[in-house]
């Protein structure tokens, strides 16, 4: 059993609707556009990445109870991690930013990312796949940054290998989370039709009703 309140955490409850985990993983806030003192921050603690990790599929429930019984008993290691974990986040979220927007990449943002990836590739094993070797990363049961590995894995891939003319990050108002467009006629605007999407098509139409009125009483 999670320990009390983990999976009712805000982290546990975010959307992951980007398509890839590191992407997933920068939209750990809400209303990147907007002003950053009123962001809605899902990352907040250690126990928020062990919550978002739990909910990623990246921990299952018995390692999820012991790694939160060893960060107890390890907190400011457990802070270190994740003070980690913030920097990597807000560093994929910019570099994302930067290639949407065709900006240069900032140094330090690359540095946190290159980092990140050499500390994950430490702990990589090459093992048996089906009918290839492959890369797996080691499950040390006490190492408290172990969910960061997959996450700095998934970023370095994405962005060394990806299409990234398929990055894009949502207009909605506030938004600013980023997706990977997979569709064939590359269509998707938004992060979720359901929510950013709804907003948009709700706003123009009250705005058409309030062009048609104004007509109406000229």
């Amino acid at each position: 059993m999670l320990p009390t309140g983990l999976s009712q955490r805000p982290a546990a409850q975010a959307k992951q609707v980007a398509g890839r985990l590191c992407l997933d993983f920068a939209n750990l806030a809400g209303g990147w556009l907007g002003v950053a003192d009123a962001r809605e921050e899902r990352l907040t603690q250690y126990a928020d990445l062990l919550a978002w990790s739990w909910k990623a599929g990246l921990l299952d429930d018995a390692e999820t109870v012991r790694l939160w019984r060893e960060a107890q008993q390890r907190r400011p290691q457990a802070e270190a991690v994740f003070e980690r974990a913030r920097r990597l986040r807000d560093a994929i979220h910019a570099v994302a930013w930067n290639f949407d927007r065709r900006h240069p990449q900032r140094a330090a943002d690359l540095d946190v990312l290159a980092g990140e990836a050499r500390l994950a590739r430490n702990r990589q094993r090459l093992a048996p796949g089906e009918g290839r070797l492959a890369w797996r990363l080691e499950n040390d049961r006490q190492a408290l940054d172990s969910p960061l590995w997959p996450i700095a894995v998934s970023a370095e891939g994405y962005f060394t290998g990806a299409d990234l003319t398929r990055l894009h990050s949502c207009p909605g108002e506030d938004c600013g989370w980023h997706f990977e467009d997979t569709t064939r006629n590359r269509s998707r605007q938004w992060c979720d039709m359901g929510d950013c999407g709804n907003v948009a098509k709700l706003r123009r139409f009250r705005s058409r009703e309030r062009a048609r009125r104004k007509r109406a009483r000229q």
